[in-house]
């Protein structure tokens, strides 16, 4: 991962150099049609079922769903950008003689305002924001006794200011910010004395005693840099990449941590559409855990590369 953030970076000078005409050529500036406000609203619901009746191959009856909530409130002029986004996402799975488990949970909140020097730049001095959580507790199934997250644990915001180069914005997006403060948040007492999520964990005394609390806060000072691209591939196709790399000064600097998603929109109809979505992470501040020596206890291993895959067909409607 340590590679990652060089990487990105040669592949982005490399984009600007390959494309004079649109950066460095001055053009005839389009016709200014006064600011503009777009709002947009989508609620979506996915779902799949298998159901067996003597299968004699075997199989187990279950049922999942995902409700997705997105609103977005754009207002472009001459010189201002300023796009902000709520994204909701809550999914559960039950199968037979199984608890009703959760399969999604996202909070979002994105804000992001740039300023360019003159009317026909495709540069912009900006600044963004972004804070996710989770709105329901986790577990490691089938133990739903100890909770492994809550909602602001984690709670994650990144906040920063740097250059970004977008001759459409909404379409397509390259963004470098050499100071971003991340802030990670562990609000529960319990999983911020275990130090989860990289925060700092509760010094103990010899009786297992909390002699100094964990840690509720971790805050970080970094480089970070955001790529983001929509298109249509093709009639009722529409593909949409958002890529993360954020790499803290003072923490290990160059090992990077990476959100990476990457969806397929299908549309059969004006109402029912498919999904086809991928999502990746590595933060070196998330360590897994294996099997202690020990039985019933567990020992702290590295951070490991997550990743997410979605696939599903439901009813979607824009309001």
């Amino acid at each position: 991962m340590k590679h990652v953030l060089l990487v990105a970076v040669c592949l982005f000078f490399q984009l600007v150099q390959s494309q004079p005409d649109t950066l460095f050529l001055r053009t005839k500036a389009p016709k200014y049609d006064g600011p503009v406000w777009i709002q947009k609203n989508k609620a979506s619901v996915n779902l799949s079922e298998v159901a067996f009746v003597n299968w004699n191959s075997g199989g187990t009856n279950s049922i999942s769903g995902l409700l997705g909530v997105e609103s977005s409130a754009n207002y472009t002029d001459k010189y201002f950008s300023w796009r902000n986004d709520v994204v909701i996402n809550y999914g559960v799975n039950k199968q037979q003689d199984r608890e009703l488990r959760k399969t999604e949970d996202l909070f979002e909140l994105n804000s992001d305002i740039g300023f360019k020097p003159d009317s026909i730049s495709d540069w912009y001095y900006s600044a963004k924001l972004n804070f996710r959580t989770q709105l329901a507790n986790g577990y490691r199934y089938p133990d739903k006794d100890m909770p492994i997250s809550r909602l602001m644990a984690p709670g994650y915001l990144f906040f920063g200011g740097g250059m970004e180069y977008g001759k459409n914005i909404e379409q397509l997006s390259f963004y470098f910010s050499p100071l971003t403060l991340k802030a990670t948040f562990v609000l529960d007492e319990n999983l911020a004395n275990e130090g989860k999520f990289g925060v700092a964990p509760a010094v103990l005394d010899s009786e297992g005693n909390v002699i100094v609390p964990g840690e509720r806060v971790r805050k970080e000072v970094g480089v970070l840099i955001n790529n983001s691209y929509e298109m249509e591939v093709t009639t009722n196709v529409k593909v949409k990449q958002q890529v993360s790399l954020y790499s803290d000064y003072i923490n290990n600097f160059g090992n990077v941590d990476v959100d990476w998603r990457l969806d397929f929109d299908f549309k059969v109809n004006h109402f029912i559409k498919a999904t086809l979505g991928s999502h990746l992470r590595y933060d070196d501040d998330i360590k897994t855990t294996i099997p202690s020596e020990i039985e019933g206890e567990t020992d702290e291993a590295g951070a490991r590369v997550q990743w997410k895959q979605f696939l599903g067909i439901g009813f979607a409607v824009d309001f």
